[in-house]
């Protein structure tokens, strides 16, 4: 039977009273998800997405929440600075949700675009952010940031060779300043997610990855609800993990423990 069939949703009220909360790709998703749960239980969300038209509906459907929208390009400085500058010199948390994936293309096929379009978006982008975020919490001596990974960044089984490079280039960052910063109250975490029910788009365009790739998929034990991933971000972000530093959370009904 699937999480998704039996779990539901709980509210933990006042868990994010105070707190003031960016999350990326906000306008739908696991980022939408994790935007509307924080804001649900009482934090402040600076919500990001490159669709402000997403992110006016989002806003528009919750008016009694406290969700602030940044629209733009993550990984352009500019965006970078208007979304912390909505913080008004105060951000306790970030969630780093955006991403793209790639089209499955092993080595051979890969293009300089495509690659470079992947690590601009799930790379670089957290740098981007995570750089412009971290001086405000070292101020306030905590902050927690949540990186969002994948399968691939565990894995090689799991997506092209763009997209798993860059997903193991975020749980190395996180890992990294899990170290550099732990000591100053500032906690850094990974979840892992599997198969989402999200709108990404995921197209296995190469034939070589649908010979090679395709039958390993066939393991892959069920899919997630956004909200799933959500309580899991969520559970990160907040307090309630406390003594939690530099780990990545599976978060993938299992796929990595087989």
């Amino acid at each position: 039977m699937s999480t998704e069939n039996v779990w539901q949703e709980k509210i933990t009220p006042a868990r994010f009273d105070g707190k003031t909360v960016i999350v990326t790709g906000a306008g739908s998703g696991i980022g939408k998800a994790t935007a509307l749960r924080v804001a649900q239980e009482g934090g402040k969300v600076i919500a990001a997405d490159i669709s402000g038209e997403r992110l006016g509906e989002l806003v528009a459907e919750n008016p009694e929440l406290s969700i602030v929208a940044v629209a733009g390009d993550i990984t352009d400085q500019h965006v970078v600075d208007r979304i912390v500058a909505a913080g008004e010199g105060k951000v306790d948390a970030l969630a780093n949700v955006a991403g793209i994936m790639d089209k499955f293309e092993p080595i051979h096929e890969v293009e300089d675009s495509t690659w470079e379009r992947v690590f601009n978006v799930n790379l670089n982008s957290i740098l981007k952010l995570t750089r412009s975020v971290v001086p405000l919490m070292l101020e306030a001596e905590s902050g927690t940031v949540v990186n969002v990974a994948s399968e691939a960044g565990l894995r090689g089984s799991a997506a092209g060779v763009a997209y798993t490079a860059s997903k193991h280039a975020v749980v190395g960052m996180t890992k990294n300043s899990a170290v550099m910063y732990g000591k100053k109250g500032i906690r850094f975490n990974a979840v892992a997610p599997g198969a989402v029910q999200t709108n990404i788009e995921a197209p296995m365009d190469s034939a070589y990855a649908q010979q090679v790739i395709a039958p390993l998929m066939s393991i892959i034990p069920g899919m997630a609800t956004a909200a799933q991933l959500a309580a899991s971000i969520t559970f990160l972000l907040s307090d309630d993990s406390t003594n939690i530093n530099g780990v990545v959370l599976a978060s993938d009904t299992g796929w990595s423990a087989i």
